[in-house]
C-alpha cells in the first residue's frame, strides 16, 4: 500500500497510477490499483482492487456537486456530473464491511468521473508471434507477482495448471468427496508429477454451513451464485493460510480474456455483440464486479490473492489477439492452449472443466443447506433467503 493506494496482487507503484493520471494510459504495467493518491479517489480500469464509498455520506456534504445512485440489476454504481467530485478519508473502503451504506467506485474513474478505457488494439495478423508474446506475458507476470509462501488454488483445469506449472509452490484444492474437482486435480496433479505438492481438502456440508455468513459478510452479498462461488474460494483460502501461506494464485479472468464462455462463440442473446472480439470486450466489462466478490472472499479466508492472467501487460497481450484464437464453441481458449502445451500434458491443455462452484458440488450443497433450514425450491430466491437468515 502506498499513500492510500492499494495494488493489485501486491505489484504497482505510485509512479505507475501517477503516469496513468497524467497521459490516460489504462494499462500502465499494474496489477489493478485502488484507493487515494494526492487526494485523488481512483480505481484502475478493471477493477481488480474493490473500493467503496458510503452512501449515507453521498446523500450529505461530503461530496461536492451533484452525486445520484442508479439502481442496477445486480448491484448499485455512482454517477455524478461534470464537477470533480471529493470523498472524504472517511467515506471510502475496500471493505463493504467498513461503511454504512456500500457502494461500488466505478471503475476507471477519478473522483468518480470516468478517466480510464480499455484500449482497441488491432489484431495481430501473425498467431505464432502474439501466441509468444502471451506465454511470456504470462510466465513473466506468474513468477513477478507469486513471491514468499505462496499456495495455488488448484482444480485440475486448463488455467490454474498453467500458472501451477511456472511455480514451485503447494497446490490447493476443496470438493466434498464424490465432486468433480477432486478428481480433476488429482489426476492433473499425478500428470504433473506433482501428487506430493497436492493438498485436498474434502468438504463436509458443516464446511460450508460455517463459511456461509463469514463469505456473505466479506463480499457484502447474499444472491446464490455469489456465495456459491465465494465459498469455495475462502474455503480454499482458508486452507492456504492454515498451512502458512501468505498468499494464493488464482485463475480468474482467463475465461473472459482468451474466449472461454459459450456465449463469446455462439453469439446469442446472452451478449449484445455482432463479432466475437465484440463480446470479448463485453465481458470484460463484467470482471471489476465478479473480482469484488473473488479477493474480499480470499481476503476473508487470510491470504492475498495473486491473479496474474489480469495483469496489466497479460491484458494488454490479449486485447490483440485475432478472434480465430479465442476457438470455437467446442474448443475454446485456442490461444491460451497453444501457450499451454509448452508446459502441460495434453490431457490438461485439452481439457474442458466445470465451473468452480459446480466442481466443487459447494453450489449443491449450499441449495441442500437452503432446503434443510425450511427454504424449499419452490420459494423465490430460496438460497439467498437462507443466507439472509444466517447474518
Amino acid at each position: 500500500m502506498t499513500d492510500g493506494l492499494a495494488f493489485g496482487s501486491g505489484d504497482g507503484s505510485r509512479d505507475a497510477v501517477n503516469r496513468a493520471l497524467g497521459t490516460g494510459e489504462s494499462l500502465p504495467g499494474t496489477g489493478g490499483f485502488a484507493g487515494l493518491i494526492d487526494g485523488h479517489l481512483v480505481r484502475d480500469v478493471l477493477g481488480r482492487v474493490p473500493l467503496f464509498v458510503d452512501g449515507v455520506a453521498m446523500d450529505g456534504s461530503s461530496i461536492d456537486g451533484h452525486v445520484a445512485r442508479t439502481s442496477l440489476s445486480r448491484g448499485r454504481t455512482i454517477a455524478t456530473d461534470r464537477r470533480s467530485a471529493t470523498v472524504d478519508a472517511a467515506d471510502w473502503s475496500r471493505r463493504p464491511t467498513a461503511l454504512d451504506d456500500p457502494i461500488p467506485v466505478p471503475s476507471g474513474t477519478v473522483d468518480l468521473e470516468p478517466r480510464w478505457t480499455l484500449p482497441e488494439p488491432a489484431p495481430v495478423d501473425d498467431r505464432g508471434r502474439i501466441v509468444n508474446q502471451l506465454d511470456q506475458a504470462i510466465t513473466d507476470a506468474t513468477r513477478r507477482q507469486a513471491t514468499g509462501a505462496v499456495g495455488v488454488a488448484f482444480s485440475g483445469g486448463l488455467d490454474s495448471a498453467l500458472l501451477a506449472a511456472h511455480l514451485d509452490a503447494p497446490l490447493y484444492t476443496v470438493g466434498f468427496p464424490d465432486s468433480h474437482d477432486v478428481e480433476a486435480a488429482q489426476a492433473a496433479a499425478e500428470a504433473l508429477g506433482r501428487r506430493d505438492d497436492l493438498t485436498v481438502i474434502e468438504l463436509s456440508i458443516d464446511d460450508v454451513e460455517r463459511a456461509v455468513p463469514i463469505v456473505a459478510r466479506a463480499i457484502g452479498r447474499t444472491n446464490a451464485m455469489d456465495v456459491a462461488i465465494a465459498t469455495s474460494l475462502y474455503l480454499v483460502a482458508d486452507a492456504a493460510a492454515s498451512d502458512g501461506a501468505e498468499s494464493l494464485v488464482i485463475g480468474q479472468g482467463a475465461d473472459e480474456l482468451f474466449g472461454g464462455y459459450e456465449k463469446i462463440h455462439r453469439l446469442d442473446h446472452r451478449v449484445e455483440s455482432d463479432t466475437k472480439r465484440e463480446a470479448v470486450r463485453e465481458l470484460l466489462a463484467s470482471i471489476p464486479e465478479q473480482l469484488s466478490r473473488d479477493v474480499l472472499a480470499v481476503e476473508a479466508g487470510g491470504v492475498r490473492p495473486v491473479t496474474p492472467y489480469l495483469h496489466d501487460d497479460v491484458v494488454a497481450t490479449a486485447l490483440r489477439l485475432p478472434a480465430a484464437l479465442y476457438g470455437t464453441e467446442t474448443t475454446r481458449k485456442r490461444a491460451l492452449r497453444h501457450v499451454a502445451r509448452e508446459y502441460l500434458p495434453e490431457s490438461i491443455a485439452d481439457r474442458r472443466k466445470k465451473a468452480f462452484q459446480y466442481g466443487s458440488l459447494v453450489s449443491r450443497e449450499l441449495d441442500r443447506l437452503a432446503r434443510q433450514a425450511g427454504y424449499k425450491r419452490r420459494m423465490d430466491d430460496h438460497v439467498r433467503r437462507y443466507v439472509e437468515s444466517r447474518l
